[in-house]
C-alpha cells in the first residue's frame, strides 16, 4: 500500500512537471510568434532606431539614395568630395532646408522620415554583382516627394528676410507642395555651423516654424468661433447685428478692435470680413462652453496632428472655469490660445474640401536606381472635421473677406480666392503682432490652400496677403 501511494505521488509530480513544461513551451512559442509579427510589422521603426547597428552595415554597403521634387529636380544626393569620401549635397541650399532636413549630426525632415528607404538598395541581383565586382557600393533607393520647386522658391522669396513660415498644399490629395520656415540654414554647411547653431540658446535656425512654431492665432481663430456660432444658431446667424464703436465691454473686461478701428453697424458676415474683434467678443460670451470645447476637440486642438514629422500640439481651452475676459480673448484667438501654422492649414484645407481633411503627405514614391517603383504613398487617410453645410458656410464667409474685407488685395484676379487674415498680438501692453493669412483658391472649386505667418510684421492684410497672392499667381500661371 505504501509503495502504491509513493508511485501515485510520483505520477502526480510528473504530471505537474509536464503540465508546467507545456505551459512554458506554449508561452515561449507565443512570445517568439509575437516577436516575429512585431518585427515584420514594425521593421521600418526598428531599422530607424539609433541603437540598431544594422544601419551602420547598410551605410557601408549602400550609398544613400537621392531625394527628388515632384517636378524631377534633385533636392538631396550623395556625392564624393576631393578625398573620395561620400558627402550629402543639397543643390537648393537653404530653400528646402527644413522640409528636406539633413542626415548628418542626427537626422531631420524628410531625410529622417524616409531614412529606411534611402539606406536600402533594391537594384537587381545582376546589378549588385557588377557593383560588388567593381568594389562599388550599391546605389540606394530614391525618394520622390510631392514638393514643387517653383512654388517652394516663390514662397521662400516672398517671405524674404522675415521670420515666419509658409505652407502650400493640394486640398484634394493632401500633397504638400511647399513648406518654408525662416530663419533657415544651409544644410551643406552643417559641419561648419553646427556648434554655433546648437550652443547659442537664442538661435532658432533649426526650428521648423511651420510645424513646431507655436503662435497666438489672432483673427484666423474667428473661423472656429464662427463655426461654433453657426452650430448653435443655424440659419439664425443671418439675424445677427452689432454696432461697433471700436471696443466691447462685458463686466470688467474690454476688447478693442485692431488699432481701435470702429466698424459701425455690421451683420455676421461683415463682422467676419472686417475682422471685428468687438463683434466676435460679443458673440463669444453667448456661446455654450461645453459645446465650444467639443468643437475645438473635434478640430484637433490638444491632439496629435496626422503628420509624421515632429510637430507641436495646439492649445485652446474652453470650460466653465473661464472668466468673461478669457472667453472673449478665446473668441478672437488671443489669450492662452496657441496654434501651429500646420494646424491652421489643416483646418483651412478641410473647409476647402467640403469639410473632409485629406491627411497631409510629402512622400510620393520610392524608386530604385534602375527606375523600378517599389512603394507608393498615393492612398491617404481622410477624416471629417465638419459637415458639408458647415464647410460651405465657412467658405462663403472667407470669400467675403476677399470681396469686402481685409484680404481685398486678392480681389479681381484671374482666379477667385477666399481666406482669413489675422493680426495676432503676442506681447502684453503692446501693439506688436504677427501677420497671418490662411486661405484657398479657386473659391468655387478649391484646389490649393496656403497658410502664412510673418512674425512681428503687423497686419495680416498688409504683410501676409501679398505673399499669398504671389503663391496663387505662380500656381495659376
Amino acid at each position: 500500500m505504501k509503495k502504491e501511494n509513493q508511485t501515485e505521488k510520483k505520477n502526480k509530480n510528473l504530471y505537474s512537471i509536464g503540465f508546467i513544461g507545456s505551459v512554458f513551451i506554449v508561452l515561449f512559442a507565443l512570445m517568439i510568434s509575437y516577436i516575429c509579427v512585431f518585427s515584420i510589422s514594425n521593421k521600418q521603426e526598428m531599422m530607424d532606431n539609433s541603437y540598431n547597428t544594422h544601419q551602420a552595415l547598410l551605410k557601408k554597403q549602400n550609398s544613400r539614395g537621392s531625394i527628388y521634387s515632384a517636378d524631377n529636380q534633385i533636392l538631396a544626393r550623395t556625392i564624393k568630395d576631393d578625398n573620395g569620401d561620400e558627402i550629402r549635397e543639397y543643390p537648393y541650399e537653404k530653400v528646402f532646408a527644413h522640409i528636406i532636413g539633413f542626415s548628418s549630426h542626427g537626422r531631420s525632415g524628410i531625410e529622417d522620415m524616409a531614412n529606411y528607404y534611402l539606406i536600402n538598395s533594391n537594384i537587381s541581383i545582376n546589378s549588385k554583382a557588377n557593383a560588388y565586382g567593381n568594389e562599388e557600393k550599391f546605389p540606394g533607393d530614391n525618394l520622390y516627394t510631392t514638393l514643387n520647386t517653383k512654388l517652394q522658391e516663390t514662397a521662400y522669396e516672398a517671405l524674404s528676410a522675415h521670420k515666419g513660415a509658409v505652407i502650400v498644399s493640394d486640398v484634394r490629395t493632401g500633397e504638400i507642395l511647399a513648406m518654408v520656415s525662416k530663419p533657415d540654414f544651409d544644410p551643406n554647411n552643417l559641419d561648419k555651423e553646427w556648434v554655433e547653431m546648437t550652443t547659442d540658446e537664442d538661435n532658432t535656425q533649426l526650428l521648423n516654424r511651420a510645424t513646431q512654431g507655436i503662435y497666438p492665432p489672432g483673427s484666423t481663430f474667428k473661423i472656429l468661433t464662427a463655426l461654433e456660432y453657426f452650430r448653435e444658431n443655424g440659419e439664425n446667424y443671418k439675424n445677427y447685428h452689432y454696432s461697433c464703436n471700436g471696443k466691447f465691454t462685458f463686466g470688467d473686461s474690454t476688447i478693442n478692435c485692431f488699432h481701435g478701428e470702429s466698424h459701425g453697424n455690421v451683420d455676421f458676415t461683415l463682422s467676419f470680413a472686417k475682422s471685428c474683434n468687438s463683434s466676435f467678443a460679443n458673440m463669444a460670451v453667448t456661446l455654450d462652453r461645453d459645446s465650444f470645447n467639443n468643437t475645438l476637440s473635434g478640430l484637433l486642438f490638444g491632439s496629435e496632428l496626422p503628420w509624421e514629422m515632429n510637430h507641436k500640439k495646439s492649445t485652446a481651452i474652453c470650460n466653465e472655469g473661464l472668466s468673461d475676459n478669457d472667453i472673449m480673448q478665446l473668441g478672437i484667438g488671443q489669450g492662452k490660445t496657441t496654434v501651429t501654422p500646420l494646424h491652421m492649414h489643416l483646418i483651412t484645407s478641410a473647409i476647402a474640401n467640403d469639410g473632409e481633411l485629406v491627411n497631409p503627405r510629402v512622400m510620393d514614391r520610392v524608386v530604385t536606381a534602375e527606375g523600378k517603383v517599389i512603394k507608393s504613398f498615393y492612398e491617404n487617410d481622410k477624416q471629417r472635421l465638419m459637415t458639408e453645410e458647415e464647410a460651405t458656410f465657412l467658405r462663403d464667409l472667407m470669400h467675403e473677406v476677399v470681396e469686402k474685407g481685409t484680404a481685398s488685395k486678392l480681389k479681381g484676379q484671374s482666379y477667385t480666392a477666399a481666406g482669413k487674415t489675422g493680426s495676432a498680438e503676442f506681447k502684453d501692453s503692446t501693439s506688436d503682432s504677427h501677420a497671418w493669412f490662411t486661405g484657398f483658391a479657386p473659391y468655387e472649386n478649391p484646389e490649393i490652400a496656403v497658410t502664412i505667418i510673418v512674425e512681428n510684421a503687423g497686419s495680416g492684410g498688409e504683410f501676409a496677403v501679398p505673399i499669398a497672392k504671389r503663391i496663387f499667381d505662380k500656381y495659376f500661371s
